[in-house]
């Protein structure tokens, strides 16, 4: 069955169902599990030498913020007995990022949250686990 697990992180209370679900299921098949959260570049403009934070230093908070999300999964997955890979890396669209991790970590199923949105909010908002579904070809459970 599934093998290897993909579940992105950012921190969200509706991720933590995501996360939960998949560790359940990586569990139960015997799977190991890789999580991801995806950290966002410098917001460089023309005048990026008058931002209020230095580059190094959005950077560094950037990391320190996105390896504590992954480390949670990491410890979740450690306390029940589950194999667990975590990572971080930069995009500009986390979906982008999600499904290229998926392909290099060779996962065979993505684990996302649905934020549960409706009707024109999720037509105009639109959402990452939505992107990720239309674009991957690795199947995607969506939690609830």
């Amino acid at each position: 069955m599934f093998q290897r697990i993909l579940v992105p992180t950012d921190g969200s209370d509706i991720t933590l169902k995501a996360v939960a679900t998949s560790i359940a299921l990586a569990k139960s098949v015997g799977a190991h599990l890789y999580t991801i959260s995806v950290k966002e570049p410098f917001p460089y403009s023309a005048i990026s030498e008058m931002q209020p934070t230095p580059p190094q230093e959005f950077f560094d908070a950037q990391e320190r913020i996105a390896t504590k999300r992954v480390q949670a999964v990491a410890d979740e997955c450690k306390a029940a007995g589950v194999v667990c890979e975590a990572h971080t890396v930069e995009a500009l669209h986390p979906w982008e990022a999600i499904i290229e991790h998926a392909k290099r970590m060779e996962c065979d199923l993505l684990v996302m949250a649905s934020h549960g949105r409706r009707g024109v909010s999720a037509l105009l908002l639109g959402s990452e686990t939505q992107k990720v579904l239309t674009h991957s070809k690795v199947p995607v459970l969506v939690v609830r």
